[in-house]
């Protein structure tokens, strides 16, 4: 029997052109065996351009534009890395409220990599224990974070990895906390 532990819920993957691929197909088929719908949200119809580290990988077509939708329309959320990707969408008003409304509203965040810059331009890491590509240390712990050289930490309901390494920890507990909901304590 396939798995249906997030059946019914719907988890949102915010990228744009420059996205390292296996940081959103590993989560992305996580999230599908475990019964969940996952959604490909950008800037802009059309495609993105995945990445292999500097090398053009897969384009991959995106559901719904970052303008039209609300973080109340998902169960969840993942932010993969890749340095063009985050770098962009935290340049982008509209993408930096999308992914301070999960908080605000207390819905589980999974950023890997790079992610956790927009988490930064989002001001939601205050306070959080996290963990990242190495070179976003100073950045993190600027922004009030604690920084922890760990494969995945959990800090109420937000789920972070360094690398393309830490997949299989990152999404499984992901797809865990995705699965339990709402953190009363998971708030902007």
């Amino acid at each position: 029997m396939a798995d249906q532990t997030l059946k019914g819920k719907t988890i949102a993957f915010l990228a744009t052109d420059g996205f390292e691929q296996v940081e959103l197909t590993d989560p992305w088929k996580a999230v599908e065996k475990a019964g969940g719908e996952p959604c490909l949200v950008s800037l802009k119809m059309g495609s993105i351009q995945g990445m292999n580290h500097d090398e053009k990988a897969d384009k991959f077509k995106v559901d719904k534009v970052v303008d039209e939708v609300s973080a109340e329309d998902f169960d969840g959320l993942v932010l993969p890395g890749g340095v063009a990707n985050p770098d962009t969408l935290r340049t982008h008003e509209e993408a930096v409220d999308f992914v301070r409304d999960f908080f605000k509203q207390g819905k589980p965040v999974a950023a890997i990599c790079h992610g956790p810059w927009t988490l930064i331009e989002a001001d939601v890491v205050d306070g959080r224990q996290v963990t990242s590509w190495p070179s976003l240390k100073t950045d993190l712990k600027n922004a009030g974070a604690t920084w922890v050289d760990e494969e995945c930490v959990c800090d109420q309901g937000l789920v972070t990895s360094r690398n393309p390494d830490d997949l299989p920890a990152f999404c499984a507990k992901a797809v865990e906390e995705f699965a339990e909901g709402a953190h009363s304590g998971q708030t902007a």
